[in-house]
């Protein structure tokens, strides 16, 4: 991908978004949580908030009954939060005008995509048009945003939470259907050249969800390889996922293992200026990994989500001093914590600014506020320059100018 122009070069980021859609093909398609999500979404999926509030709990809230005061339910930005974080992200996205989108996953609650896996790659099932048309296409769109590629990674409820054969591999299917959709496998590369400002980024899109996947009978609740929820006969074979439940666990590590041979070889061979990697899981997850990568292989950030809000840590001493953000606090879920706080970190996005050699974040809430505003100086300076890489998949190898894809 080459973006030419001298203009400030922004890059917006966003994750666990995906709101409920109440409205699709029958009762069995249908996510309705409470009253009045009978129609098309996003409604925001209720959750569980603190120690004081069960997920009944905030559905009761939601359902106008008695609503704990632990909940902290704040009706005009819960309901709708998704529809705030994307109402001042197309704002700025007016006067920003980013180039791309990060999109660190939990793009459907939710269980993703709400039919099952194995659909033929080369067609997209009605209910994957539904849920894009109402959750994604009819929300993000507009001046500064229409057209811009969304570099997206998969979370854990796009697998299915608490299975592992929704239709995940139906928004991989999707990057072909759509001009802006971008997730051509569980994980890849995409390499951007700034052609008039000289210099280059690279980012590493990785399928992390490893982190919530346990032993067949361990945890139900928190497995996405768990016998509980998983019908019987699941399988994602057909598409080159998971052939049934007894070997999940074990193809979704090795598909973590793959990931990370992968990246480390990746980063040692980058002649970018920049390496940023991007992934559902929150900063914390393999912390020792991250920060071999930082202080041996050069990578300069990790953009994540998966905790409903917007934290930074930057040069985190459990990295390594490498810099990680957190931001899922894009609407699709309730948020960890009290949404109504002055300057509140709990719905939101991030406005990066890439230069040659220092990389700015701003961290903006629901109401339009900037938070704080971290900078960056690169890591590494590239001595060549490459414009080709590799693109892999399951059946196939070819080349092409920016996209590099690990194998469904």
């Amino acid at each position: 991908m080459k973006i030419p122009g001298k203009k400030e070069m922004h890059i917006f980021a966003i994750g666990d978004w995906g709101g409920l859609d109440g409205q699709l093909f029958g009762r069995a398609n249908s996510m309705i949580q409470y009253r009045g999500g009978q129609t098309p979404g996003p409604h925001t999926m209720a959750r569980f908030r603190g120690g004081g509030c069960t997920t009944p709990n905030m559905v009761d809230c939601f359902n106008g009954m008695y609503c704990a005061p632990a909940c902290h339910y704040t009706p005009e930005v819960d309901r709708q939060a998704q529809q705030l974080v994307a109402q001042q992200f197309l704002k700025r996205a007016r006067t920003s005008d980013p180039d791309y989108i990060l999109n660190v996953g939990d793009n459907f609650y939710w269980g993703g995509v709400n039919t099952q896996c194995g659909h033929p790659m080369s067609s997209i099932d009605k209910v994957t048009v539904s849920q894009f048309n109402h959750i994604f296409e009819g929300i993000y769109y507009g001046p500064g945003m229409d057209g811009k590629p969304w570099f997206s990674v998969l979370g854990n409820h796009d697998w299915g939470g608490f299975q592992f054969n929704k239709a995940w591999d139906q928004q991989i299917a999707y990057t072909w259907a759509s001009d802006r959709w971008r997730m051509p496998a569980p994980y890849w590369m995409q390499r951007v050249e700034y052609t008039d400002l000289g210099f280059s980024a690279e980012f590493f899109m990785l399928d992390s969800n490893a982190m919530d996947v346990k032993p067949m009978n361990a945890d139900p609740e928190h497995n996405i390889c768990g016998a509980m929820h998983n019908p019987a006969g699941a399988t994602c074979g057909a598409t080159g996922g998971p052939g049934d439940v007894r070997t999940c666990f074990k193809w979704m590590w090795d598909l973590w293992r793959e990931e990370q041979a992968w990246l480390e070889q990746k980063l040692a061979d980058s002649t970018a200026d920049w390496q940023v990697a991007v992934t559902h899981f929150n900063c914390g997850h393999q912390a020792q990994w991250y920060k071999k990568l930082h202080q041996q292989l050069g990578l300069d950030l990790l953009v994540t989500g998966h905790t409903h809000l917007q934290a930074m840590f930057h040069n985190d001493r459990q990295l390594g001093g490498l810099t990680c953000f957190i931001t899922g606090g894009g609407g699709g879920i309730t948020s960890e914590g009290d949404p109504d706080q002055h300057k509140s970190s709990q719905y939101g996005f991030y406005d990066l600014i890439i230069r040659k050699e220092t990389l700015s974040i701003e961290s903006i809430n629901h109401r339009g506020e900037t938070l704080l505003t971290v900078h960056l100086n690169s890591t590494s300076i590239p001595t060549t320059t490459t414009t080709t890489t590799t693109t892999t998949s399951a059946t196939t190898t070819t080349t092409a100018d920016t996209t590099d894809t690990g194998a469904i």
